[in-house]
């Protein structure tokens, strides 16, 4: 086998295995490797947004696993082993990092997420090898990444539940073990089998065969360093400096570095050498930044490519290619293979020797029609948003108004040069087409967050019963096509659902409306929430309205909702999460949820809010990835 050319050479050697896990120690000690075992300390809390890619994630956090053994096993004897071997595996779907779930329900979220599709398994590798001299320590870092394809069946609730209440999941990257209970999920394996279990033992061979077998690497860089830090500080690195490590950094030596034509993010601080040895601070190469200076070419692409229908076009027809696309849009061929491109970029699409063709997500989420579009939403943000952000330089140098950020007064003025169109019936359905594919990503996680069985009837204040346009927003978990009424509906038998909105919007809705029984429990009715009478209910729900709203505004239908509301009535507030509280797991959340004009408000916040209302009993919880809610009880007066 490839490994035994070498595996004399590291026989002679301390060999360090920076991981607890039995599956790892079994891959190897099969491999015939002699190793220890020296749990790594490193507490896994790099950000991961701000890696380029899944894999760049995985193969930092398992070079700061190895790094932080070999620093405190130097520390405690002054002699480092020869080599220690750090090792990460996530799970990684439409670019989201899933590790290890917290608990069943988040397991459930996993998993689900994973059910009837492929997703990748990136394992990240660290070999570190480490030398003594004069009480400091040198250390030789070589990295490098495996990725193997998975497809799950198509499971049902019962069977994915059974599988999390046996509790494999929750130890395991992604929320399933491939080599044990979890294999019975998986439809095919395309790639390293081992790497899913935990570890590529076939790419492993090959990169020990590089190191010793061949003329030193060139992605082998030797590092000197003065002092080691302690075992705390190396815990906490993802607190300081933005996360990144303070010991050394290589190139990489796999599909990860260099010969990937695309480099890692290295964090501010990071210290290299040059040849003679000598310690010497140097920059990081600004990838994250040069990623944000060209973010406004992708959105714009993905945005035309949604207004030309070319996802329609694809669905019905693909593969085409790029002059059949063309003629199918009216467009030129030129034009259309270059956005054809920058969309197979993007993740968007897939070319073959066919043609162009759908990924996954865009037949799910970017076709016109599909069940959980987001093509509205795109239209909405091209048509209206787009031009609020080309004028923000602008808005920054003008005085907000008070309670307004400088975006939030833009938009204002925005709306109002545009509002003509905008009360256009087709602005109109542009807006809640675009409120609607958001509401439905998101309207089951409000429903759920609090067990509502306790009330028998609801009233849903629509997003658009301000008589305004909402502001810019990426997490409306409900609107005025009444998605959220629908859920409500379903998850609660005996739930009467009113959703009350402007008449306009009313008479709109009827386009969004399923058919079904459940909808003999919802009724719409027309109004405006600041001038008419609201309906009777014993639970009022304001989703994703007082975000953005100036302290009047907001206090006055407040103040409106607690006279309508009788005495152990409720009043559930869905609003945006604060970016810090995020799961680590939504890694461009924060980013999004910053544009927005409003500020989120803490839970100690909403309770003030809502108490100073006459509501009591107040409860905060998390609503899904992006959302807060409260719930809170009318007090007699």
């Amino acid at each position: 086998m490839v490994l035994c050319p070498v595996i004399r050479k590291l026989q002679q050697q301390r060999v360090v295995l920076a991981s607890a896990s039995p599956r790892r120690q079994e891959i190897l000690s099969n491999a015939g490797l002699r190793f220890e075992v020296v749990p790594s300390r490193f507490k896994e809390k790099l950000h991961k947004a701000s890696f380029a890619s899944p894999y760049a994630y995985a193969v930092e956090t398992a070079k700061q696993k190895a790094l932080e053994v070999a620093g405190r096993m130097h520390q405690k004897d002054l002699r480092a082993p020869d080599v220690v071997i750090g090792a990460d595996t996530i799970v990684a779907a439409a670019g989201l990092i899933l590790e290890k779930p917290v608990d069943k329900q988040d397991a459930y979220r996993m998993l689900s997420r994973l059910n009837g599709k492929e997703h990748s398994v990136f394992t990240g590798v660290a070999i570190v090898h480490c030398c003594s001299k004069g009480g400091q320590l040198d250390t030789e870092v070589w990295e490098f990444y495996e990725e193997t394809v998975v497809k799950f069946s198509e499971l049902s609730e019962e069977l994915l539940w059974e599988y999390i209440d046996s509790g494999e999941p929750m130890d395991k990257a992604g929320g399933y073990g491939i080599q044990a209970l979890g294999g019975m999920l998986v439809e095919y394996v395309r790639g390293d089998f081992l790497n899913v279990v935990g570890f590529p033992l076939n790419r492993f061979c090959k990169e020990l065969v590089r190191l010793y077998s061949l003329p030193r690497p060139q992605g082998l860089q030797r590092l000197k360093h003065d002092s080691i830090p302690a075992v705390d500080s190396l815990e906490h690195l993802s607190d300081t400096e933005g996360g990144g490590a303070v010991l050394a950094r290589s190139t990489g030596g796999g599909r990860g570095g260099e010969e990937a034509g695309g480099g890692r993010p290295q964090a501010p601080g990071t210290w290299d050498a040059d040849l003679n040895g000598v310690t010497q601070s140097r920059p990081p190469f600004p990838t994250g930044l040069l990623e944000l200076m060209d973010g406004f070419k992708a959105s714009k692409a993905l945005f035309t490519a949604c207004k030309l229908k070319v996802f329609d076009v694809l669905r019905d027809q693909g593969p085409l290619e790029a002059v059949d696309v063309a003629r199918e849009i009216d467009a030129s061929a030129a034009g259309t293979e270059w956005l054809l491109d920058v969309c197979v970029t993007l993740g968007l699409l897939e070319r073959t020797d066919r043609g162009y063709s759908n990924t996954q997500a865009a037949t799910l989420h970017l076709v016109s029609d599909s069940e959980h579009s987001l093509h509205g939403l795109a239209e909405y943000n091209d048509a209206h948003v787009w031009g609020v952000f080309t004028r923000l330089g602008l808005a920054v140098r003008k005085e907000a108004e008070q309670g307004l950020g400088a975006l939030g007064a833009m938009q204002e003025e925005h709306l109002a040069q545009d509002r003509p169109h905008h009360q256009s019936t087709e602005g109109t359905l542009r807006l809640m087409r675009a409120v609607h594919g958001l509401s439905k990503l998101t309207a089951h996680h409000v429903a759920t967050a609090f067990d509502l069985s306790r009330f028998s009837s609801a009233c849903d204040l629509g997003e658009l019963n301000s008589g305004d346009l909402p502001r810019v927003s990426h997490v409306l978990p409900a609107g005025c096509t009444g998605v959220l009424a629908r859920e409500l509906a379903q998850q609660y038998p005996h739930l009467q659902v009113t959703v009350f909105d402007l008449p306009e919007v009313i008479e709109l809705a009827g386009g969004f409306h399923p058919v079904g029984r459940q909808t003999e429990r919802i009724r719409f009715v027309p109004g405006d929430f600041f001038k008419d009478s609201l309906p009777e209910a014993d639970l009022y729900i304001l989703s994703r309205i007082l975000h953005d709203w100036p302290d009047d505004k907001l206090h006055a239908l407040l103040s409106r909702v607690s006279s309508s509301c009788t005495s152990g009535g409720g009043l559930l507030v869905a609003e945006a999460a604060p970016a810090e509280e995020e799961e680590e797991g939504a890694a461009r959340g924060p980013r999004l949820r910053t544009l927005s004009a409003g500020r989120p408000r803490s839970p100690d916040e909403y309770r003030r809010l809502l108490q100073r209302h006459g509501f009591r009993d107040v409860q905060v919880a998390r609503a899904g990835d992006l959302l807060r809610v409260a719930l809170g009880a009318r007090a007699a007066p």
